[in-house]
């Protein structure tokens, strides 16, 4: 089977390269500080501290794991180099919802960075999928479970 490969930002790459430094250099030693203290407790078949480290310890090395799944199937898009005459990865986008005339503004990521509450939407959502390719005056319609919401594009630019 392929691995799917994970779309990611510059930015978003070092996110997540900063992040599996600081698990590895960091976490990791901490984590094992807690388990040697609680070890020195004694009994460890009673003891809440050991089961809660070896419990950190394994959500550290599961994320260590997903990290570096992450980045050896990464794609980089350079957004330097990103086309604004018609909405790819990378860009930043100005949009309509028609039916609220409200103006919403989003940069389109890969799915590993999407972050609705920074404005950050994947290519894979359906508004993500819907707004790819399309161009600057164009609408779109994406299928929500309360019914379709077309949108009009008003501005495409590069994100940085």
């Amino acid at each position: 089977m392929v691995e799917k490969k994970n779309i990611l930002t510059y930015e978003g790459l070092q996110k997540l390269e900063e992040e599996l430094h600081d698990l590895k250099v960091n976490k990791r030693k901490e984590v094992a500080e807690k388990i040697k203290e609680a070890r020195e407790q004694g009994d460890l078949s009673e003891n809440a501290e050991y089961d809660a480290a070896k419990d950190e310890q394994r959500d550290i090395e599961a994320r260590i794991e997903e990290i570096e799944k992450i980045l050896k199937n990464a794609e980089v898009v350079i957004e330097d180099e990103v086309d604004v005459n018609v909405i790819n990865i990378g860009c930043k986008v100005k949009i309509l919802d028609m039916e609220y005339n409200e103006e919403l503004t989003y940069k389109l990521v890969g799915s590993t960075e999407a972050n609705s509450l920074k404005g950050k939407i994947s290519n894979e959502s359906p508004l993500g999928k819907a707004l790819l390719g399309a161009r600057v005056g164009e609408e779109v319609d994406v299928e929500t479970h309360s019914g379709i919401i077309r949108y009009r594009i008003l501005e495409i630019q590069k994100s940085n």
